[in-house]
Protein backbone atom coordinates (compact mmCIF):
# COMPACT_ATOMS: atom_id res chain seq x y z
CA UNK A 1 0.00 0.00 0.00
CA UNK A 2 0.66 3.57 -0.90
CA UNK A 3 0.99 6.89 1.05
CA UNK A 4 -2.19 7.76 -1.52
CA UNK A 5 -3.86 4.85 -0.98
CA UNK A 6 -3.80 5.31 3.01
CA UNK A 7 -4.92 9.09 2.79
CA UNK A 8 -7.68 8.32 0.28
CA UNK A 9 -8.84 6.37 3.13
CA UNK A 10 -8.36 9.26 5.64
CA UNK A 11 -11.04 11.61 3.51
CA UNK A 12 -8.16 12.42 0.28
CA UNK A 13 -8.80 16.33 0.53
CA UNK A 14 -11.47 17.22 3.08
CA UNK A 15 -11.90 19.80 5.87
CA UNK A 16 -8.15 18.57 7.51
CA UNK A 17 -6.26 19.37 4.32
CA UNK A 18 -8.68 22.90 3.49
CA UNK A 19 -7.73 24.01 7.14
CA UNK A 20 -4.17 23.48 7.02
CA UNK A 21 -3.49 24.90 3.12
CA UNK A 22 -5.19 27.55 4.77
CA UNK A 23 -3.19 28.06 7.54
CA UNK A 24 0.00 28.01 5.39
CA UNK A 25 -1.59 30.92 2.73
CA UNK A 26 -0.20 33.28 6.11
CA UNK A 27 3.54 33.32 5.83
CA UNK A 28 3.52 32.77 1.44
CA UNK A 29 1.64 36.09 1.27
CA UNK A 30 4.59 37.31 4.05
CA UNK A 31 7.48 36.03 1.85
CA UNK A 32 6.74 38.51 -1.40
CA UNK A 33 6.45 41.39 1.05
CA UNK A 34 9.71 40.46 2.27
CA UNK A 35 11.39 39.17 -1.20
CA UNK A 36 10.14 42.52 -3.16
CA UNK A 37 10.85 44.93 -0.45
CA UNK A 38 14.03 46.10 -2.33
CA UNK A 39 11.75 48.01 -4.40
CA UNK A 40 10.80 50.62 -1.78
CA UNK A 41 13.20 49.78 1.01
CA UNK A 42 16.34 51.03 -1.39
CA UNK A 43 14.32 53.47 -3.83
CA UNK A 44 16.19 56.57 -5.20
CA UNK A 45 14.35 59.57 -5.65
CA UNK A 46 15.35 62.36 -7.72
CA UNK A 47 18.09 64.50 -6.17
CA UNK A 48 21.27 66.45 -7.00
CA UNK A 49 24.20 68.03 -5.74
CA UNK A 50 23.80 70.03 -2.48
CA UNK A 51 24.99 73.50 -2.84
CA UNK A 52 26.50 75.72 0.02
CA UNK A 53 25.88 78.61 0.61
CA UNK A 54 27.18 82.10 -0.35
CA UNK A 55 26.79 85.83 -0.46
CA UNK A 56 25.95 85.98 -4.14
CA UNK A 57 23.09 83.77 -3.99
CA UNK A 58 21.39 86.31 -1.51
CA UNK A 59 19.10 87.91 -4.06
CA UNK A 60 18.72 84.37 -6.09
CA UNK A 61 15.58 82.33 -6.37
CA UNK A 62 16.09 78.38 -5.61
CA UNK A 63 15.97 77.56 -9.56
CA UNK A 64 18.60 79.91 -10.32
CA UNK A 65 20.80 79.19 -7.61
CA UNK A 66 20.54 75.32 -9.13
CA UNK A 67 20.96 76.86 -12.78
CA UNK A 68 24.21 78.08 -11.76
CA UNK A 69 25.72 75.64 -9.64
CA UNK A 70 24.85 72.54 -11.43
CA UNK A 71 25.11 71.31 -15.40
CA UNK A 72 22.12 70.14 -17.40
CA UNK A 73 21.28 67.08 -19.15
CA UNK A 74 20.52 67.06 -23.10
CA UNK A 75 16.88 66.93 -21.68
CA UNK A 76 17.03 70.00 -19.68
CA UNK A 77 17.05 67.96 -16.25
CA UNK A 78 19.61 68.84 -13.67
CA UNK A 79 22.24 66.18 -13.41
CA UNK A 80 22.63 64.06 -10.02
CA UNK A 81 25.66 63.20 -9.41
CA UNK A 82 27.91 66.70 -10.84
CA UNK A 83 28.46 70.18 -9.79
CA UNK A 84 30.21 73.23 -11.38
CA UNK A 85 33.44 74.17 -9.45
CA UNK A 86 32.19 77.93 -9.61
CA UNK A 87 29.01 79.86 -10.12
CA UNK A 88 28.25 80.25 -13.65
CA UNK A 89 26.73 83.43 -13.65
CA UNK A 90 26.25 84.06 -17.28
CA UNK A 91 23.34 81.18 -17.36
CA UNK A 92 21.05 83.75 -15.17
CA UNK A 93 21.28 85.46 -19.01
CA UNK A 94 20.94 82.51 -21.56
CA UNK A 95 21.00 78.85 -19.66
CA UNK A 96 20.88 77.36 -23.25
CA UNK A 97 24.61 77.73 -23.23
CA UNK A 98 26.05 74.92 -21.09
CA UNK A 99 29.60 75.09 -20.87
CA UNK A 100 31.39 72.40 -22.95
CA UNK A 101 34.30 72.09 -20.93
CA UNK A 102 34.66 69.24 -18.42
CA UNK A 103 37.50 70.61 -16.59
CA UNK A 104 34.83 73.56 -14.78
CA UNK A 105 32.42 70.02 -13.81
CA UNK A 106 33.30 68.32 -10.49
CA UNK A 107 31.73 65.21 -8.23
CA UNK A 108 29.28 65.97 -5.71
CA UNK A 109 31.57 67.47 -2.54
CA UNK A 110 28.84 68.25 -0.06
CA UNK A 111 26.45 65.40 -0.49
CA UNK A 112 23.26 65.72 -1.67
CA UNK A 113 19.86 66.95 -1.99
CA UNK A 114 17.15 64.56 -1.90
CA UNK A 115 13.15 65.16 -3.34
CA UNK A 116 10.58 63.68 -0.57
CA UNK A 117 7.15 64.12 -2.24
CA UNK A 118 7.80 60.55 -3.16
CA UNK A 119 8.99 58.93 -0.13
CA UNK A 120 10.12 60.36 3.75
CA UNK A 121 13.05 58.40 3.54
CA UNK A 122 14.29 55.43 2.43
CA UNK A 123 18.35 53.46 2.32
CA UNK A 124 19.21 55.80 -0.37
CA UNK A 125 18.74 58.84 1.84
CA UNK A 126 19.69 57.82 4.65
CA UNK A 127 23.31 56.88 3.76
CA UNK A 128 23.36 58.58 0.18
CA UNK A 129 24.03 55.55 -1.75
CA UNK A 130 24.05 57.33 -4.90
CA UNK A 131 26.24 57.67 -7.77
CA UNK A 132 29.48 56.22 -7.14
CA UNK A 133 28.02 54.23 -3.96
CA UNK A 134 25.23 53.56 -6.00
CA UNK A 135 26.43 50.02 -6.56
CA UNK A 136 25.77 49.56 -2.12
CA UNK A 137 22.63 50.46 -3.33
CA UNK A 138 22.20 47.35 -5.57
CA UNK A 139 24.30 45.16 -3.15
CA UNK A 140 21.35 45.53 -0.16
CA UNK A 141 18.96 43.00 -2.44
CA UNK A 142 21.88 41.20 -3.46
CA UNK A 143 23.04 40.57 0.33
CA UNK A 144 19.12 39.48 1.25
CA UNK A 145 19.47 36.65 -1.97
CA UNK A 146 22.85 35.71 -0.68
CA UNK A 147 21.34 35.03 2.85
CA UNK A 148 18.22 32.86 0.89
CA UNK A 149 21.06 31.24 -0.82
CA UNK A 150 22.21 30.23 2.13
CA UNK A 151 19.14 29.14 3.94
CA UNK A 152 17.65 27.18 1.02
CA UNK A 153 20.97 24.60 1.44
CA UNK A 154 20.79 24.81 5.50
CA UNK A 155 16.95 24.07 5.83
CA UNK A 156 16.79 21.75 3.12
CA UNK A 157 19.26 19.62 4.84
CA UNK A 158 17.47 20.37 8.61
CA UNK A 159 13.84 19.88 7.44
CA UNK A 160 14.54 16.60 6.04
CA UNK A 161 16.04 15.60 9.10
CA UNK A 162 14.83 17.13 11.92
CA UNK A 163 11.18 17.31 9.70
CA UNK A 164 8.74 20.20 8.13
CA UNK A 165 7.07 22.04 10.97
CA UNK A 166 9.74 22.52 13.60
CA UNK A 167 12.20 23.77 11.13
CA UNK A 168 9.06 25.88 9.58
CA UNK A 169 8.64 27.55 13.69
CA UNK A 170 12.65 28.32 13.72
CA UNK A 171 12.43 30.19 10.37
CA UNK A 172 9.35 32.38 11.45
CA UNK A 173 10.56 33.66 15.02
CA UNK A 174 14.09 34.08 13.39
CA UNK A 175 12.78 35.69 10.06
CA UNK A 176 10.75 38.47 12.73
CA UNK A 177 13.85 38.98 14.95
CA UNK A 178 16.37 39.51 12.40
CA UNK A 179 13.25 41.53 10.31
CA UNK A 180 13.23 43.87 13.53
CA UNK A 181 16.88 44.13 13.94
CA UNK A 182 17.13 45.47 10.35
CA UNK A 183 14.59 48.16 10.90
CA UNK A 184 16.60 49.51 14.15
CA UNK A 185 19.99 49.50 11.90
CA UNK A 186 21.97 52.40 12.72
CA UNK A 187 24.94 51.90 9.85
CA UNK A 188 24.61 50.67 6.20
CA UNK A 189 26.69 47.73 7.42
CA UNK A 190 24.43 46.49 10.16
CA UNK A 191 21.79 46.61 7.85
CA UNK A 192 23.56 44.34 5.43
CA UNK A 193 24.28 41.94 7.65
CA UNK A 194 20.61 42.02 9.15
CA UNK A 195 19.21 42.11 5.93
CA UNK A 196 21.42 38.90 4.87
CA UNK A 197 20.25 36.98 8.16
CA UNK A 198 16.59 37.33 7.36
CA UNK A 199 17.34 36.23 3.62
CA UNK A 200 18.70 33.02 5.68
CA UNK A 201 15.51 32.67 8.18
CA UNK A 202 12.75 33.68 5.09
CA UNK A 203 14.21 30.68 3.43
CA UNK A 204 13.21 28.41 4.88
CA UNK A 205 9.51 29.54 5.19
CA UNK A 206 9.70 29.51 1.38
CA UNK A 207 11.21 26.43 1.15
CA UNK A 208 9.16 24.44 3.32
CA UNK A 209 5.59 26.05 3.01
CA UNK A 210 4.72 24.47 0.00
CA UNK A 211 5.73 20.55 0.34
CA UNK A 212 4.12 20.78 3.72
CA UNK A 213 0.83 21.46 2.33
CA UNK A 214 1.85 19.06 -0.43
CA UNK A 215 2.53 16.00 1.47
CA UNK A 216 -0.85 16.20 2.88
CA UNK A 217 -3.06 16.24 -0.31
CA UNK A 218 -3.50 13.40 -2.62
CA UNK A 219 -2.50 13.44 -6.41
CA UNK A 220 -5.85 14.55 -7.65
CA UNK A 221 -6.07 17.32 -5.51
CA UNK A 222 -2.15 18.12 -5.77
CA UNK A 223 -2.35 21.25 -8.80
CA UNK A 224 -4.99 22.94 -7.27
CA UNK A 225 -3.28 22.98 -3.25
CA UNK A 226 -0.20 24.07 -5.33
CA UNK A 227 -1.61 26.81 -7.87
CA UNK A 228 -4.26 27.45 -4.80
CA UNK A 229 -1.12 28.12 -2.09
CA UNK A 230 0.98 30.40 -5.15
CA UNK A 231 -1.76 32.43 -5.46
CA UNK A 232 -1.59 34.24 -1.94
CA UNK A 233 2.19 34.89 -3.18
CA UNK A 234 0.61 37.88 -5.87
CA UNK A 235 -1.94 38.58 -2.64
CA UNK A 236 1.25 39.39 -0.99
CA UNK A 237 2.40 41.77 -4.41
CA UNK A 238 -0.56 43.28 -4.01
CA UNK A 239 -0.35 43.92 -0.29
CA UNK A 240 3.44 45.13 -0.32
CA UNK A 241 2.65 47.88 -3.09
CA UNK A 242 -0.35 48.85 -0.59
CA UNK A 243 1.60 49.01 2.52
CA UNK A 244 4.66 50.62 0.49
CA UNK A 245 2.44 53.45 -0.40
CA UNK A 246 0.89 54.10 3.16
CA UNK A 247 4.25 53.69 4.94
CA UNK A 248 7.03 56.15 3.49
CA UNK A 249 9.43 55.60 5.75
CA UNK A 250 12.15 53.06 5.57
CA UNK A 251 12.31 51.96 9.01
CA UNK A 252 8.76 51.69 9.92
CA UNK A 253 7.80 50.11 6.23
CA UNK A 254 10.65 46.93 7.49
CA UNK A 255 8.02 46.71 10.47
CA UNK A 256 5.40 46.67 8.95
CA UNK A 257 6.62 43.62 6.90
CA UNK A 258 7.92 41.78 9.68
CA UNK A 259 5.14 42.08 12.10
CA UNK A 260 3.09 39.02 10.24
CA UNK A 261 6.12 36.69 10.55
CA UNK A 262 4.56 36.60 14.69
CA UNK A 263 0.78 35.87 13.24
CA UNK A 264 1.77 33.40 11.08
CA UNK A 265 3.97 31.91 13.72
CA UNK A 266 1.08 31.79 16.39
CA UNK A 267 -1.30 30.14 13.46
CA UNK A 268 1.50 27.32 12.36
CA UNK A 269 1.35 25.56 15.62
CA UNK A 270 -2.62 23.94 15.00
CA UNK A 271 -0.38 22.68 11.48
CA UNK A 272 0.33 18.84 11.99
CA UNK A 273 3.70 17.32 10.83
CA UNK A 274 4.23 15.96 7.52
CA UNK A 275 2.95 12.19 7.77
CA UNK A 276 5.18 11.32 4.76
CA UNK A 277 7.96 12.61 6.36
CA UNK A 278 6.99 10.61 9.56
CA UNK A 279 6.61 7.36 7.82
CA UNK A 280 9.73 8.23 5.99
CA UNK A 281 11.64 8.50 9.15
CA UNK A 282 10.07 5.57 10.69
CA UNK A 283 7.91 7.36 13.09
CA UNK A 284 5.40 5.27 12.83
CA UNK A 285 3.28 6.05 16.11
CA UNK A 286 3.17 10.23 15.52
CA UNK A 287 2.31 9.69 11.69
CA UNK A 288 -0.66 7.33 12.98
CA UNK A 289 -1.46 9.87 15.36
CA UNK A 290 -1.98 12.81 12.72
CA UNK A 291 -3.52 10.12 10.38
CA UNK A 292 -6.34 9.82 13.12
CA UNK A 293 -6.95 13.31 13.50
CA UNK A 294 -7.11 13.63 9.76
CA UNK A 295 -9.33 11.18 9.38
CA UNK A 296 -11.77 12.14 12.31
CA UNK A 297 -11.80 16.14 11.03
CA UNK A 298 -12.85 14.55 7.61
CA UNK A 299 -15.68 12.53 8.57
CA UNK A 300 -14.22 9.48 7.89
CA UNK A 301 -15.22 7.65 10.93
CA UNK A 302 -14.34 3.53 9.58
CA UNK A 303 -10.70 5.16 9.76
CA UNK A 304 -11.14 6.22 13.63
CA UNK A 305 -12.95 3.24 15.18
CA UNK A 306 -10.94 2.73 18.62
CA UNK A 307 -10.37 -0.99 18.39
CA UNK A 308 -7.13 -3.00 19.49
CA UNK A 309 -7.28 -4.91 16.33
CA UNK A 310 -8.21 -1.82 13.57
CA UNK A 311 -5.21 -0.08 15.12
CA UNK A 312 -2.64 -2.60 15.08
CA UNK A 313 -3.70 -3.42 11.48
CA UNK A 314 -2.93 0.53 10.83
CA UNK A 315 0.26 0.51 12.70
CA UNK A 316 1.37 -2.65 10.75
CA UNK A 317 0.59 -0.91 7.41
CA UNK A 318 2.28 2.18 8.34
CA UNK A 319 5.44 0.53 9.82
CA UNK A 320 5.57 -1.67 6.33
CA UNK A 321 5.16 1.90 4.41
CA UNK A 322 8.08 3.12 6.51
CA UNK A 323 11.02 3.82 3.94
CA UNK A 324 14.10 0.81 4.54
CA UNK A 325 17.29 2.38 5.09
CA UNK A 326 20.40 0.33 5.42
CA UNK A 327 22.45 0.64 9.10
CA UNK A 328 24.01 3.53 9.09
CA UNK A 329 22.35 5.05 5.63
CA UNK A 330 21.86 8.54 5.09
CA UNK A 331 20.50 11.09 2.81
CA UNK A 332 22.24 14.28 1.68
CA UNK A 333 22.75 16.95 -1.03
CA UNK A 334 25.27 14.70 -2.74
CA UNK A 335 22.37 11.60 -2.67
CA UNK A 336 20.93 13.77 -5.62
CA UNK A 337 23.75 13.04 -7.46
CA UNK A 338 24.73 9.35 -7.20
CA UNK A 339 22.09 7.70 -9.88
CA UNK A 340 22.21 8.47 -12.43
CA UNK A 341 18.72 9.82 -13.55
CA UNK A 342 18.60 11.42 -10.16
CA UNK A 343 21.64 13.53 -11.47
CA UNK A 344 20.03 14.11 -14.55
CA UNK A 345 16.97 15.78 -12.85
CA UNK A 346 18.80 17.98 -10.21
CA UNK A 347 21.14 19.32 -13.25
CA UNK A 348 18.30 20.31 -15.54
CA UNK A 349 16.04 21.47 -12.20
CA UNK A 350 18.83 23.68 -10.86
CA UNK A 351 19.21 25.21 -13.96
CA UNK A 352 15.65 26.04 -14.99
CA UNK A 353 15.26 27.26 -11.29
CA UNK A 354 17.89 29.44 -11.97
CA UNK A 355 16.49 30.78 -15.47
CA UNK A 356 13.03 31.57 -13.48
CA UNK A 357 14.26 33.44 -10.20
CA UNK A 358 16.84 35.40 -12.92
CA UNK A 359 14.05 36.71 -15.21
CA UNK A 360 11.62 36.93 -12.66
CA UNK A 361 13.88 39.11 -10.15
CA UNK A 362 14.66 40.54 -13.37
CA UNK A 363 11.42 42.23 -14.13
CA UNK A 364 10.12 42.92 -10.95
CA UNK A 365 12.77 45.10 -9.87
CA UNK A 366 12.63 47.24 -12.71
CA UNK A 367 9.35 48.88 -11.69
CA UNK A 368 10.29 52.37 -13.17
CA UNK A 369 11.59 51.19 -16.33
CA UNK A 370 7.56 51.16 -17.72
CA UNK A 371 6.15 54.54 -17.76
CA UNK A 372 4.05 53.67 -14.98
CA UNK A 373 3.71 54.67 -11.35
CA UNK A 374 6.16 52.11 -9.31
CA UNK A 375 3.31 51.84 -6.75
CA UNK A 376 0.85 51.33 -9.60
CA UNK A 377 3.20 48.94 -11.64
CA UNK A 378 4.10 46.40 -8.71
CA UNK A 379 0.30 46.59 -7.84
CA UNK A 380 -0.64 45.31 -11.70
CA UNK A 381 2.33 43.09 -11.55
CA UNK A 382 0.61 41.35 -8.44
CA UNK A 383 -2.76 41.06 -10.06
CA UNK A 384 -1.48 39.89 -13.72
CA UNK A 385 0.20 37.14 -11.75
CA UNK A 386 -3.64 35.65 -11.02
CA UNK A 387 -5.05 35.16 -13.56
CA UNK A 388 -1.56 33.74 -15.07
CA UNK A 389 -1.75 30.99 -12.17
CA UNK A 390 -5.38 30.12 -13.49
CA UNK A 391 -3.86 29.77 -16.99
CA UNK A 392 -1.30 27.14 -15.09
CA UNK A 393 -3.71 25.18 -13.70
CA UNK A 394 -5.97 24.43 -16.98
CA UNK A 395 -2.29 23.69 -18.63
CA UNK A 396 0.06 21.65 -16.18
CA UNK A 397 -3.23 18.99 -16.12
CA UNK A 398 -4.20 19.82 -19.97
CA UNK A 399 -0.83 19.72 -22.16
CA UNK A 400 1.73 18.78 -18.78
CA UNK A 401 4.67 19.71 -16.33
CA UNK A 402 7.57 19.57 -18.57
CA UNK A 403 5.73 21.73 -21.93
CA UNK A 404 4.17 24.64 -19.23
CA UNK A 405 7.45 24.89 -17.45
CA UNK A 406 9.46 25.31 -20.69
CA UNK A 407 7.01 27.58 -22.86
CA UNK A 408 6.24 29.88 -20.18
CA UNK A 409 9.69 30.76 -19.50
CA UNK A 410 11.17 30.93 -22.83
CA UNK A 411 8.42 33.73 -23.45
CA UNK A 412 8.59 35.43 -20.46
CA UNK A 413 12.62 36.31 -22.32
CA UNK A 414 10.58 36.73 -25.33
CA UNK A 415 8.55 39.61 -23.54
CA UNK A 416 11.89 41.04 -22.23
CA UNK A 417 13.80 41.08 -25.39
CA UNK A 418 10.74 42.31 -27.25
CA UNK A 419 11.09 45.18 -25.10
CA UNK A 420 14.25 46.45 -26.24
CA UNK A 421 13.62 46.62 -30.17
CA UNK A 422 10.64 48.46 -28.86
CA UNK A 423 10.70 52.32 -29.09
CA UNK A 424 10.45 54.03 -25.59
CA UNK A 425 8.28 56.68 -27.13
CA UNK A 426 5.81 53.48 -26.85
CA UNK A 427 5.10 53.79 -23.30
CA UNK A 428 1.75 52.06 -23.37
CA UNK A 429 2.58 48.94 -25.48
CA UNK A 430 5.51 48.57 -23.29
CA UNK A 431 3.67 48.32 -20.62
CA UNK A 432 1.07 45.82 -22.02
CA UNK A 433 4.26 43.65 -23.12
CA UNK A 434 6.00 44.14 -19.30
CA UNK A 435 2.75 43.22 -17.70
CA UNK A 436 2.01 40.22 -20.07
CA UNK A 437 5.81 39.17 -19.39
CA UNK A 438 5.73 39.56 -15.40
CA UNK A 439 2.43 37.22 -15.78
CA UNK A 440 4.71 34.30 -17.82
CA UNK A 441 7.13 35.00 -15.26
CA UNK A 442 5.15 34.18 -12.44
CA UNK A 443 3.07 31.48 -14.39
CA UNK A 444 7.21 29.84 -15.18
CA UNK A 445 7.49 30.28 -10.97
CA UNK A 446 4.38 28.79 -9.95
CA UNK A 447 5.03 25.47 -12.40
CA UNK A 448 8.71 24.86 -11.13
CA UNK A 449 7.43 25.35 -7.20
CA UNK A 450 5.20 22.36 -8.31
CA UNK A 451 6.83 20.33 -10.77
CA UNK A 452 9.77 20.08 -8.38
CA UNK A 453 7.96 18.58 -5.30
CA UNK A 454 6.81 16.14 -7.47
CA UNK A 455 10.12 15.32 -9.44
CA UNK A 456 12.13 14.14 -6.12
CA UNK A 457 11.73 11.21 -3.57
CA UNK A 458 10.25 11.77 -0.54
CA UNK A 459 13.37 10.54 1.54
CA UNK A 460 15.17 13.52 -0.52
CA UNK A 461 12.25 15.94 -1.28
CA UNK A 462 13.51 18.67 1.06
CA UNK A 463 17.48 18.32 -0.24
CA UNK A 464 16.56 18.77 -3.94
CA UNK A 465 13.68 21.96 -2.78
CA UNK A 466 16.71 22.90 -0.73
CA UNK A 467 19.29 22.39 -4.00
CA UNK A 468 16.85 24.08 -6.50
CA UNK A 469 15.81 26.55 -4.10
CA UNK A 470 20.22 26.95 -3.74
CA UNK A 471 20.31 27.69 -7.80
CA UNK A 472 17.12 29.86 -8.03
CA UNK A 473 18.85 32.62 -5.32
CA UNK A 474 21.78 32.82 -6.75
CA UNK A 475 19.65 33.74 -10.05
CA UNK A 476 17.80 36.28 -7.64
CA UNK A 477 21.69 37.83 -5.93
CA UNK A 478 22.96 38.54 -10.08
CA UNK A 479 19.67 39.60 -11.15
CA UNK A 480 19.61 43.64 -9.31
CA UNK A 481 23.91 43.49 -9.84
CA UNK A 482 23.03 43.52 -13.66
CA UNK A 483 20.86 46.71 -13.59
CA UNK A 484 24.78 47.98 -13.51
CA UNK A 485 25.88 46.52 -16.76
CA UNK A 486 23.27 49.97 -18.09
CA UNK A 487 27.12 51.97 -18.02
CA UNK A 488 28.19 49.46 -20.66
CA UNK A 489 25.33 49.56 -23.04
CA UNK A 490 21.74 50.99 -21.92
CA UNK A 491 20.01 47.75 -23.14
CA UNK A 492 22.80 44.72 -21.82
CA UNK A 493 20.54 44.19 -18.56
CA UNK A 494 17.56 43.53 -20.82
CA UNK A 495 19.23 41.62 -23.32
CA UNK A 496 20.96 39.63 -20.72
CA UNK A 497 17.82 38.40 -19.08
CA UNK A 498 16.39 37.35 -22.35
CA UNK A 499 18.88 35.24 -23.34
CA UNK A 500 19.31 33.79 -19.73
CA UNK A 501 15.72 33.10 -19.75
CA UNK A 502 15.56 31.62 -23.24
CA UNK A 503 18.34 29.14 -22.82
CA UNK A 504 16.81 28.00 -18.98
CA UNK A 505 13.59 27.17 -20.84
CA UNK A 506 15.03 25.10 -23.15
CA UNK A 507 16.60 22.89 -20.91
CA UNK A 508 13.32 22.10 -19.04
CA UNK A 509 12.08 20.03 -22.01
CA UNK A 510 15.09 17.47 -20.74
CA UNK A 511 12.87 16.51 -17.66
CA UNK A 512 10.07 14.21 -17.22
CA UNK A 513 6.90 14.38 -16.84
CA UNK A 514 4.86 14.15 -13.57
CA UNK A 515 1.46 14.45 -14.54
CA UNK A 516 -1.09 12.34 -12.61
CA UNK A 517 1.90 10.14 -11.14
CA UNK A 518 2.48 9.08 -7.81
CA UNK A 519 4.82 11.08 -5.72
CA UNK A 520 7.86 8.71 -5.40
CA UNK A 521 8.88 7.44 -1.85
CA UNK A 522 12.78 6.45 -2.41
CA UNK A 523 15.66 6.92 -4.79
CA UNK A 524 14.28 3.49 -6.41
CA UNK A 525 11.16 4.92 -7.49
CA UNK A 526 12.50 7.52 -9.07
CA UNK A 527 15.67 5.41 -11.31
Amino acid sequence: MKFEDLLLETGGFGRFQILILSILCLPRINLPMNFLLHNFLAATPSHHCAIPHQEAFVNLTMEEVLLISIPREPDGTFRSCEMFLQPQFHLLFNSSLQPENNSIIQHCKHGWVYDHSQFTSTISTQWDLVCERRGLNQATATFFFIGVTIGAVVFGYLSDRFGRKAMLLLSLLCSAVFGMLSAASISYSMLAITRTLTGVALSGVSLIVLPLGMEWVDTQHRTFSGILTSTFWSIGNMLLAMVAYLVREWHWLLVAVTGPCLLSFVCLWWVPESARWLIANSKVKQAHRHLLRCARMNGRKDFVEDTPLIMYAQRTVLQKMATDKKPGESYSYISLFRTPVLRKISLCSGSVWFGVAFSYYGMSMNLTGFGLNMYLSQFLFGIIEIPAKMMMYVLVNRVGRRQSQAWTLILTGLCIGANVVIPKSFTSLRSVIAIMGKGLSEAAFTTVFLYTSELYPTVLRQNGMGYTCFMARIGGALAPLVFLLDEVWRSLPEVTYCGVAVCCGSVAFLLPETLNMRLPEGIEDIE
